[in-house]
Parts: C-alpha cells; sequence; structure tokens
C-alpha cells in the first residue's frame, strides 16, 4: 500500500482532513504535480504498487455515502520504497467550492477527497508505526436524508437572470397584448352603446317607450330595479323583494331567490351609492352596467386566447370573430337584463384564470393570482345565474376527464373541486337556503369525486394494477354521483324543475307526452335543433371552417398522448415547441373536452349555442396563432424539404393575418353601416295600451294574458299579473297553461276553437262572462264580469 506522509516547509503547517497537517505549497509547485519532501523532486504514482492492497468494494461503496467525518489513519510507507508522497490539496473552484478528486467525490466539510479508488483517508504527521486501516462506519439515516438534502440543494441549478434586452422584450409584449385586450373590451362595450341608440333611437324617446323595449323576461328584471329605487332603504328594497306580493296575484314569492336579482340590487346600490342619480338617468346607467360587463366578456375571451397560444394576436382575431358572429355569440342586442348577460362574463373570467391555472410553466405567484381569481369568478357567476351550476357541471367533467386520464397533476384538478364546493356552501347560504344548489348534480359529481381521491389506492403508476384501478375509480364516480344525487332528490325538499327531465326525454325521443307545458317548449324557437342558417353564418365568416381543423389535429394529438400513456411512456412536464405535441398541454385538453360537450348540447338546442360559439372563436384564433399546433401537424407529415418549426412560425402568423385582412374586407364596412343607418322602434299600440291601463283601469286590477305582455305589464303599470316568463317555477308555467291564447295549432289538438278567439267573435256563451273595455288593432282587454246573465 501507498504510505502517504507529511509536508514541511519550515514552520508553516496547514491541517488537512481530520487532524492531519499540510502546508502550504511552494510558489514552484505547479498544478498536478507531486512533491516529497526533503528533496524537490516528482514523483509520479506506481500502479504497481496499488496491487499490494485492494479495497473492499463495500468498504469502497460506503465511502461513497456522505456521512460524519472520521479520523483514518493510513500505514506509513514501507521501507525502500522511496520518499513520502504527498497529495496536493484540490484547488477551489468558482463559487467557493473545491473541485471534486478524479474518480472520487468531495468529504460534506469539503476538505478531503473520499471515494477515489484504492485510495482513503487523510495524510499523517510524521512517520508511525503500521496499522490496519479501519472502515468508515454506516451513517444514521437522519444524517444520511440531511446530507442528501443538502447534495441536492448544492446540485440544483440556479437559473440564471435573464439579459436586460429579453426582460424588456418580455415586458413590451404583455404590456402590448394587455393594451390590446383592454381596448378590445372598451371599444366592443362603446359599439354596443352605439348600436342600441341607433337601433332604438333611445335618447329621443321618453320614459314609457324606453321601457317597452325591455321585452319578456328582460321587463320583469328591470321592474324590480325600479322597485329597489323606489324603496325608501336598501334594507326596505330587499324586504319588499323577498316577500314580494304586488307581482303575482294571490301568491307571495321571494323574488331575489327565484329570479335572482342580484344583478338589480347591485345596480341599484351603485347607482345610489355613487351618486350618479345626478348625473345619469337610471335606465342608462342599467344598460350601461351590463354594455360594460359584455366589455369585460370580450376581454376575457382575449385574454384566454393569449395563454393558449402564447401570442396575443390570437386574442385579436377571437375578438374579430366574436363581434361579426353576435347574431350568435350574445343575445344582448335582444335582451339586455337577461341573466346570462349579466352572467357569462364572469364565467369567461374564471376560463381564462383556470387555463392560466392548468399551465405547467406556471410560476407561483401567477398560480395563486389565478386561483384567487377563479374562486371570486366562480362564486360570483353561481349567484348571478340560477342555471350557473349546470354549466359549471360540464366543467367538472372535463376537468374530471382530463383527471382520469393521467394528462394532469390530479392535485390542481382537486383544488378546483374546492371551490366548486366552496361556491356551491356559499351559494346555499345567501340564496336563502336555496335547495337547488343541495340537489344540484355539480354538488353530487364533486362530492363523489373528493370521496373516491380519498379511498384512492397509492399503487405504482404505469402498471397493469395501476389501470384497472382507473377503470374502477371511473366506475365508481359514475355510479355514487347518481346515487348520491337520487339519495339528496329524496330526503332534501326541494322546488327543483321537474319538467327539465321529462323535457329532455321528449326532445330525445324517449317518451311522448301530451302535457301542454312539454309542447308548448317544445314550440319555443330557443329550444329546437339549430337551423343551417347558423352554420352557413359560421362558414361565411370562416370560423367553422378552423374551428374544426383546429379540432381535429388537438383531438389527434390527444389521442395519441393517451395511447403513449396506456403503453407506459413518460411524458414531458413542459412541453416545447421542438416537440410538436400540442395534446400534452393540459390546458388544450380541458377546452377541447369542453368545447366537445358544448358542441353536442348546441347541437340539440339552438338556446345553447351562445355558450358554444364564443369557444369557438376562441379555440380556433388560438389555434391558428399557435405554432405547436403547426408544428404537430407538420411533424406528423415528416417534412424533410422545409423545416417544420420555422414553417409553423411563419404560418402562425401568416394565417392569421390573411383571415384578419379579409375578415376586415368583408364585415367592417358592415359594421360602420350599422352604426351610421338610423333605425327606430315603433310599437304605438303597445303605447297607448299601457296608457290606457295607467290612466283608466282599477289601481286593484288584475292583469291575465300572454307572459311576454305581462312582463310589460308588469314593468311600465306596476299592476298585479297572474303569470310571468319564467321556466323556473312549476306553479307559474301551470297559469301560462290555464290563460295561454296562442293559436298555433302545434300546441295540442282540441274540437273546440281556442278560447281567445272565441270571446273576440263574441260567441255565446262566453259573451256572459266577459265585457270588452278596450282595444286597438293589436289588443283586446275584457272585464269579467261578476254577475253573470243567463242568456238563451
Amino acid at each position: 500500500m501507498l504510505g502517504l506522509g507529511t509536508f514541511r516547509q519550515g514552520r508553516r503547517e496547514r491541517r488537512c482532513c481530520h487532524g492531519a497537517t499540510s502546508p502550504r505549497l511552494p510558489a514552484e509547485a505547479r498544478p498536478g504535480s507531486w512533491a516529497a519532501s526533503g528533496a524537490r523532486r516528482r514523483v509520479t504514482f506506481r500502479p504497481a504498487q496499488a496491487r499490494e492492497h485492494r479495497p473492499n468494494p463495500s468498504a469502497t461503496l460506503r465511502s461513497l455515502v456522505p456521512g460524519p467525518p472520521e479520523v483514518t489513519r493510513l500505514a506509513s510507507a514501507p521501507e525502500g520504497a522511496g520518499p513520502e508522497v504527498g497529495v496536493r490539496q484540490p484547488e477551489r473552484a468558482l463559487g467557493g467550492r473545491r473541485r471534486p478528486w478524479p474518480g472520487g467525490r468531495e468529504t460534506p466539510d469539503g476538505s478531503g477527497v473520499t471515494g477515489a479508488p484504492g485510495l482513503a483517508g487523510t495524510m499523517a504527521e510524521g512517520e508511525g508505526p503500521a496499522i490496519e486501516l479501519r472502515q468508515r462506519k454506516k451513517p444514521k439515516s437522519s444524517e444520511y436524508k440531511e446530507s442528501a438534502k443538502e447534495k441536492k440543494i448544492d446540485d440544483t441549478a440556479v437559473p440564471e437572470r435573464a439579459p436586460k434586452h429579453i426582460l424588456l422584450q418580455r415586458f413590451a409584449k404583455i404590456f402590448i397584448g394587455c393594451l390590446a385586450a383592454v381596448t378590445s373590451g372598451m371599444m366592443y362595450a362603446l359599439y354596443l352603446s352605439a348600436y342600441h341608440e341607433r337601433k332604438f333611437w333611445f335618447s329621443n324617446r321618453q320614459e314609457l317607450e324606453r321601457e317597452i323595449t325591455f321585452q319578456g323576461d328582460s321587463a320583469i328584471y328591470y321592474s324590480y330595479y325600479k322597485d329597489m329605487l323606489k324603496a325608501p332603504s336598501f334594507e326596505r328594497g330587499v324586504y319588499e323583494l323577498t316577500h314580494n306580493n304586488k307581482t303575482v296575484s294571490l301568491k307571495t314569492i321571494n323574488a331575489v331567490q327565484q329570479m335572482s336579482l342580484y344583478p338589480e340590487l347591485i345596480a341599484s346600490v351603485l347607482y345610489q351609492a355613487t351618486g350618479s342619480n345626478e348625473i345619469i338617468e337610471p335606465v342608462y346607467f342599467y344598460i350601461g352596467i351590463v354594455f360594460g360587463l359584455q366589455g369585460i366578456y370580450v376581454t376575457a375571451l382575449f385574454v384566454t386566447s393569449w395563454l393558449m397560444s402564447g401570442t396575443w394576436l390570437a386574442g385579436m382575431l377571437a375578438v374579430a370573430w366574436f363581434i361579426i358572429n353576435r347574431v350568435d355569440t350574445t343575445r344582448i342586442e335582444y335582451s339586455i337584463p337577461l341573466r346570462e348577460n349579466w352572467a357569462l362574463p364572469y364565467f369567461a373570467c374564471q376560463v381564462a384564470a383556470l387555463t392560466g391555472y392548468l399551465k405547467s410553466n406556471l410560476n407561483t405567484y401567477g398560480e395563486r393570482f389565478c386561483y384567487l381569481l377563479m374562486s371570486a369568478s366562480t362564486y360570483t357567476f353561481m349567484m348571478m345565474w340560477e342555471y350557473s351550476h349546470y354549466l359549471l357541471f360540464l366543467q367538472a367533467i372535463s376537468l374530471f376527464l382530463l383527471d382520469s386520464f393521467s394528462l394532469e397533476q390530479s392535485d390542481k384538478v382537486h383544488e378546483v373541486y374546492k371551490i366548486y364546493i366552496f361556491s356551491l356552501f356559499l351559494g346555499y347560504l345567501l340564496q336563502f337556503e336555496n335547495s337547488a344548489f343541495l340537489v344540484s348534480p355539480l354538488l353530487s359529481l364533486v362530492v363523489t369525486l373528493v370521496l373516491v381521491k380519498c379511498l384512492q389506492l397509492n399503487v405504482k403508476k404505469g402498471t397493469f394494477v395501476a389501470k384497472i384501478m382507473k377503470v374502477i375509480n371511473f366506475y365508481l364516480v359514475c355510479t355514487l354521483t347518481v346515487t348520491l344525487n337520487i339519495i339528496m332528490k329524496t330526503f332534501v325538499p326541494h322546488k327543483e324543475n321537474g319538467y327539465m327531465l321529462k323535457f329532455l326525454e321528449v326532445k330525445f325521443g324517449l317518451n311522448m307526452t301530451k302535457n301542454f307545458t312539454m309542447n308548448w317548449l317544445l314550440c319555443q324557437k330557443s329550444l329546437q335543433a339549430p337551423s343551417q342558417d347558423f352554420f352557413l353564418r359560421l362558414t361565411q365568416s370562416s370560423l367553422l371552417p378552423f374551428y374544426i381543423l383546429v379540432l381535429i389535429i388537438c383531438f389527434l394529438s390527444i389521442m395519441q398522448v393517451i395511447f403513449r400513456r396506456i403503453n407506459n411512456k413518460s411524458l414531458k412536464k413542459t412541453v416545447t415547441l421542438e416537440d410538436g405535441r400540442i395534446g400534452e398541454r393540459p390546458e388544450i385538453i380541458y377546452h377541447v373536452i369542453h368545447t366537445i360537450l358544448l358542441g353536442s348540447l348546441a347541437m340539440v338546442i339552438e338556446g345553447l349555442k351562445y355558450l358554444w360559439t364564443p369557444y369557438v372563436c376562441m379555440l380556433a384564433a388560438s389555434g391558428v396563432c399557435s405554432p405547436e399546433l403547426w408544428t404537430t401537424l407538420f411533424k406528423w407529415f415528416r417534412l424533410r424539404t422545409v423545416h417544420p418549426i420555422l414553417l409553423a412560425l411563419i404560418l402562425s402568423m401568416a394565417v392569421p393575418t390573411i383571415i384578419g385582412l379579409s375578415l376586415w374586407k368583408e364585415f367592417f364596412p358592415r359594421l360602420m353601416t350599422e352604426l351610421t343607418e338610423l333605425q327606430e322602434f315603433y310599437d304605438p299600440d303597445t303605447v297607448e295600451l299601457m296608457t290606457w291601463i295607467k290612466r283608466q283601469a282599477p289601481v286593484a286590477a288584475v292583469f291575465a294574458g300572454s307572459p311576454q305582455l305581462m312582463g310589460v305589464i308588469k314593468l311600465c303599470t306596476g299592476r298585479m299579473v297572474t303569470s310571468l316568463p319564467l321556466y323556473n317555477d312549476d306553479d307559474l308555467l301551470k297559469r301560462n297553461e290555464n290563460v295561454d291564447c296562442e293559436e298555433d295549432d302545434k300546441l295540442t289538438y282540441s274540437k273546440y276553437g281556442r278560447f281567445c278567439h272565441e270571446v273576440k267573435i263574441n260567441y255565446s256563451p262566453y259573451v256572459n262572462y266577459f265585457t270588452r273595455v278596450y282595444w286597438n288593432r293589436s289588443y283586446f282587454v275584457y272585464k269579467i264580469n261578476t254577475v253573470i246573465s243567463f242568456q238563451s
């Protein structure tokens, strides 16, 4: 065995390793040389001496494990082996660390070398008797964990700070994108305001004529906004709405709970608290808030497309498609105070926050911001619309499928489930213990998912047992969700609309009925299948073809990723442009699943196209502007002549530019024509009817008629009505059935004539029951006789 001695140079010595001494090397010593004490000559290692002692392999392996330093003495050099040979201290590397010994590694305290083949230990001072080499003790588990943790921290690469010019480019990109998003929202809100003014000539109308523009259920919502402004105090106004007996005759209703009047409560508070009553009229303040929310809606779509594609050019294209197809993306032109016009902007913000939250390369602060925004927007959306939990139910299904395919860490998805539960709980409390939240399918699904997550076994991923467990979990979620929802509806008293399930059964041909309400709902245009004109309009604006292209590429890429997962092939945590795998991005997977679910329902019910078409605009714009989508396509074709990444970057800029120029050339003149063309809303018959009711009809009179007209009477005159144009109350639907005067033969077959027609022609014996008190070209008003005379 080779003995190691001590260098001495005068009296200057230096301790090395564990108690051994090491001198300062002379100035003449060069790196990589070996010096001996006494005579200054160089000595070279001879491998022949290493054959005298072969280290124990287990001892060598133990020496590689960091542990507490120990003093290990080595035998002195045998006689005749020449002068003593010393080991040079490793030089300091950059950052204050020692360069490791070749073939070994540094000791925990950085003072020596361990793990070198055939060598061990420290330097002994002077020459002493030969002793045996003692083996290093096995470190304790706690000490091993601490040392391993320190090594992991030391080995972690600290990300270098980006140069200033790159930071400036990123800041400029974000600033321009945010400015474009805010500008798009403001311009759209101003466009809606100008178009509304030109369509109804709103500023030159009297108050009664302005209120007539609110039709159907919109008139009901705005009437409660007026009642809140007339109330002596906010508390008194809320009490009158929660105990309302001045709207529907012989019935007291909680209008805030039944009609989701939180938008009207907030608008009335803002109008009075901000002092706007001295600046602007109430109707302008009300519709101004709705138009502002539509601007936020457009901004959220802009941001979502930007997050998915990485360029704000996608946001501009999404906004352009949304405005051009606004007939199929929103109902703001026809009915301003609708609940969906108040609620969908918050849902768009929630989708934008969820998109950012699902991204893999999001930092901690961005993830926290997205989580808070998602929580606030989810709760607000749920409070604004009574059907919001059904839309969130579809979103939860999309997230469940995303988690089932193991395409994203389940921790993020289950954090979203917690947001659902918290929002449902708050909604139940603040909606006056509304039982609709308890029997909601969203609650049943989320509770089941959380329960299955707690019962899930820790099985190694990729194994056959793990795949079987996935199938079992999927089955448990489906069965337990249905079972739990049935149990909740059995034991929780609720007034949820039972006719919705019956309507779906009749709609899909699973059942036949002669019920008036079911057939009346089937005759509503918004509940029928979309017409061919809908698809023609989307095709003319080039939206539908590009949406189908993007959807096919993303769907096939997702299927490819799923098969890779089934075959136990690893997936990258961060997908780069060179990979050409857009289907591995969790936010893309979620949006593809969600848009397929919404599109399937929109193909059956036309009213749901206002939920699906904005998704179409967002997904199509983000797809054609995303280089990853084009790279994925070119990777499949295996292009050789042109580099796929270069071609993808070119197409991601060229294609949206060409689309934008074509849309500008074809549709921009139409938009300008709509703003310059002055229209007029002229309905003198309705104005005459409302004027007569206000002036000559008794104050205690109750009016019965079609639900659409009843909403206008409630708004313009404040008189009681027998029915309202609402679909979420069984009693009101039965009242509509009793007083309906529709002349459409598709409602139901009867051998008798329609009631209103018989009354208008004074056909006996109905003439004994009614007396006509007012009529014009459009309306006839009859008074019920209190004393009935029987004529032959």
